[in-house]
């Protein structure tokens, strides 16, 4: 399992091992934005883990300081008497970043700047910028999200989102992100890139936290997988990830059962981790080396097993 909160959409993701949705929550992240450095106030970006799971069996609204319970209940009437204070209830789930000079070690240390997903108060509002620093959840999202992942979970703190429509709704942003990558990168023949398909395609689009799209996929009504393009400065940052979960989403939603791709050879490796599997010999397309790539979509409730060729 994984874990993705994105910082422009107030949203905290949680994904099995194959990409699928199991379940999206609201947060409530720093106010200051997006920030490593001590002192900051701000929520920390890039690769973590739950380093520690604080708070198992307390009572919902249960006060913790220093990740110890304090004996206290949250109520309206106890905030009125500390207006100031910082309140982080009922389950604590600790991040250490794993990416050193960034968000591990020295001034820019999550885990010693105490970053938490924790539970807040009900009147603590979701899905817009709020805390000093940790990601704030509602009580009963905090409690079903401890009980669901493990010590060790990875956890991405993106900023960008991601969001789905047709290709009247987002052609402006997807065409100039397939030009670049497809036409300008690869010498994709300009005639080939865009096709019949767009228009009755479900698309997908990630937007940093500027607005600007910087990647872009389709899934279409039969099934196929394609278009996936990032842009070169955000490859590596978890955006195809993101992209591929979304169709993924998208394609559970329909209804559909059976997905296929035609990957190119060198991204085959990225496809795997998400049980796609090889279907058929190499061949060449647009000039590139691809693969034909197959993958079942099982409904909710019902693990996704990665498929042997030729199953």
């Amino acid at each position: 399992m994984q874990i993705r909160i994105s910082l422009p959409q107030q949203t905290l993701e949680l994904h099995d091992e194959y990409g699928t949705l199991l379940r999206r929550y609201p947060v409530s992240t720093a106010k200051n934005g997006a920030g490593e450095q001590s002192g900051s106030f701000r929520t920390p970006r890039g690769r973590h883990i739950v380093r520690a799971k604080v708070g198992a069996g307390e009572t919902a609204n249960t006060v913790f300081v220093g990740r110890r319970p304090t004996g206290e209940m949250w109520t309206p009437q106890l905030a009125e008497q500390f207006p100031g204070r910082d309140w982080i209830l009922t389950r604590i789930l600790w991040l250490s970043g794993k990416e050193p000079g960034h968000n591990r070690l020295r001034e820019v240390d999550t885990m010693h700047r105490y970053i938490y997903l924790h539970g807040s108060p009900d009147t603590v509002a979701m899905g817009t910028p709020g805390s000093i620093g940790c990601v704030r959840m509602r009580n009963s999202d905090i409690v079903e999200l401890f009980d669901l992942v493990p010590v060790y979970i990875p956890v991405d703190i993106v900023e960008f989102g991601i969001e789905s429509g047709s290709w009247a709704e987002l052609e402006a942003l997807a065409r100039p992100v397939r030009e670049t990558v497809f036409v300008e990168e690869q010498k994709v023949p300009t005639e080939i890139e865009c096709d019949e398909h767009d228009a009755v395609s479900c698309h997908v689009i990630a937007k940093s936290s500027d607005g600007n799209a910087i990647g872009t996929g389709r899934l279409l009504p039969d099934g196929h997988v394609g278009r996936m393009a990032v842009l070169a400065g955000w490859r590596g940052t978890g955006v195809g990830r993101a992209l591929l979960e979304c169709l993924l989403e998208e394609a559970g939603r329909s209804g559909q059962r059976h997905l296929v791709l035609n990957a190119q050879t060198h991204a085959c490796g990225f496809y795997r981790c998400f049980g796609f599997v090889e279907d058929g010999p190499e061949f060449m397309e647009a000039g590139i080396q691809h693969q034909t790539m197959v993958r079942s979509i099982y409904p909710p409730g019902i693990p996704s097993p990665a498929r042997t060729p030729g199953t």
